[in-house]
């Protein structure tokens, strides 16, 4: 029986792991609900656990310099439309994607998988090229935040950091950024500081326009093993493929559930019902099939991007006892 560690997002689709409703073959789980930021700088910096969610651009970034201590799976943990992520300043002048040409946008990393997929929409859909955008970086609450990976900009790109002790979210208040592309709102915004906007100001329909027109979910997290442990026990990567979709299938179980609310939000039934026709029955998949487009782009952006050194197959990625699934 291997013990091994997990650490995770505090998700309804990995609480059946953690209670332990769901058991993995062969392992004895000590579960970690930890938040993205501090999970992410651990394993990226000390790989101090032994599977855990994972930045989907910082695996990317070590697989394409062939030194990446991890071996993924295709689960995906985390996904996230992120148009509604993009702010700007109210008073900047902007109005509309195009505007962001030549201004100053902060970023807490270059690297950040939303912020990767937030520049190829931008670039793909409204012509708007990194090089267009004087990138400042820094902390979105806490001043001096870095890179969790040591990474180069390459040509053409401008990143500056945000002067000593300052935030990002206070640059953009006091209108010293035009605005941020973050994955995690900012505390103003949430607390509804009239200074800080959305770029869209329907940001759920400019999401769905999207899906509808691309079928592309976006990725944000996959989960990774370590290398040592998956090559001692090649059968752990499919075991775990086998618990996260049994803890999945749960979650998504209760979500439809009109015996009782399973959780908080009156309508939520009605709106999982509106979502799961749009996504035709299956919200939230994974294996890399299904995924293949969507990680694929992903791919295309990273390249593009000069965060990948070379343009990683979607194959690369995963364990390859995990590339394909039985069938009955």
């Amino acid at each position: 029986m291997l013990r091994l560690s997990l650490g995770t997002g505090d998700y309804d689709r990995c609480m059946p792991i953690k209670d332990g409703r769901v058991k993995v073959q062969g392992v004895e789980l000590n579960p970690l609900f930890l938040d993205a930021e501090e999970l992410f700088f651990r394993m990226a910096r000390y790989q101090d656990l032994d599977i855990a969610e994972f930045s989907l651009s910082s695996y990317v970034l070590s697989v394409s310099r062939g030194n990446s201590p991890f071996i993924a799976i295709p689960v995906f943990l985390s996904r996230a439309f992120r148009h509604g992520n993009i702010l700007i300043n109210s008073h900047s002048g902007i109005t509309r994607p195009e505007n962001l040409k030549g201004k100053r946008i902060g970023i807490p990393e270059y690297q950040m998988t939303a912020l990767v997929w937030q520049r190829g929409i931008l670039k793909d859909e409204y012509g708007v090229d990194p090089s267009d955008i004087q990138w400042v970086a820094g902390g979105e609450e806490q001043p001096g935040r870095d890179e969790r990976i040591p990474w180069t900009p390459p040509e053409g790109i401008s990143i500056e950091q945000a002067p000593e002790g300052k935030t990002l979210t206070g640059m953009l208040l006091e209108g010293e950024i035009d605005g941020l592309l973050c994955a995690r709102l900012p505390s103003a915004f949430n607390n509804g500081d009239p200074r800080i906007k959305r770029l869209w100001e329907d940001s759920k329909a400019a999401e769905q326009d999207y899906f509808k027109r691309t079928g592309i979910f976006p990725i944000m997290h996959t989960v990774v093993i370590k290398r040592e442990i998956y090559e001692q026990n090649p059968w752990l990567a499919p075991e775990l493929v086998k618990a996260f979709q049994e803890a999945k299938d749960i979650a998504e179980k209760n979500l439809f559930d009109l015996t009782a609310l399973k959780t908080m939000l009156p309508w939520g039934v009605f709106e999982a019902e509106e979502e799961r026709k749009i996504f035709n029955g299956n919200i939230w998949p994974y294996g890399i099939e299904e995924n293949y487009h969507v990680l694929d782009t992903f791919l295309q952006y990273h390249f593009e991007q000069g965060l990948s050194e070379r343009r990683v197959r979607v194959e690369e990625l995963f364990a390859p006892n995990t590339v394909k699934q039985s069938a009955i």
